[in-house]
């Protein structure tokens, strides 16, 4: 996919200078990419995840800016018109630049969680979150009893940090 290829240049321009962030939003996609094709997302849905995941945090500069915090609610309402800008720029579809941008808007939401693409975004950054922010044992074992829900982002998650929340889901 010729676009994400644009996009990932797009970001990493966006973020110049700030490798921390880059390396994030390029953690959260791989993260997002494999869930997603191992969950079995349709074409559609998975490219949705993709630019969602490269563009998920694309509120940060603008909080900082307008805002002096990069707190996620701020995340929330400064992401979605950068998304919008810079997607329309590379040609992305008009109704997956919504989707899109409705995901950035939410994405740390964590109640109601609709759609699968919502849901792998939401685990796909926790997975880099709680590495980054090197959170507790019981932090993490929280976020799996509360947040995950795709096998496949519960699998990572338990073979990462052993956090043993598959036994008797099929996992050994």
């Amino acid at each position: 996919m010729e676009k994400i290829g644009l996009l990932i240049n797009a970001m990493i321009h966006y973020y110049s200078g700030d490798a921390r962030r880059i390396n994030h939003f390029l953690k959260v996609y791989g993260f997002a990419k494999a869930i997603g094709e191992l969950e079995g997302l349709d074409e559609r849905t998975q490219e949705i995840l993709e630019i969602a995941a490269l563009t998920h945090d694309i509120g940060i500069k603008n909080s900082e800016i307008k805002h002096d915090s990069s707190s996620g609610n701020y995340q929330q309402i400064e992401g979605p018109p950068e998304a919008q800008s810079l997607l329309e720029n590379l040609d992305v579809d008009p109704t997956i630049v919504e989707r899109v941008c409705w995901l950035i808007a939410h994405h740390h939401s964590y109640t109601d969680i609709q759609g699968i693409d919502y849901q792998i975004l939401v685990e796909a950054d926790f997975l880099v979150n709680v590495f980054e922010d090197n959170m507790s044992i019981d932090a993490i074992r929280k976020i799996d009893n509360n947040i995950f829900r795709t096998r496949t982002g519960k699998k990572f998650l338990n073979t990462m940090f052993e956090v043993n929340s598959m036994r008797g889901v099929g996992f050994p």
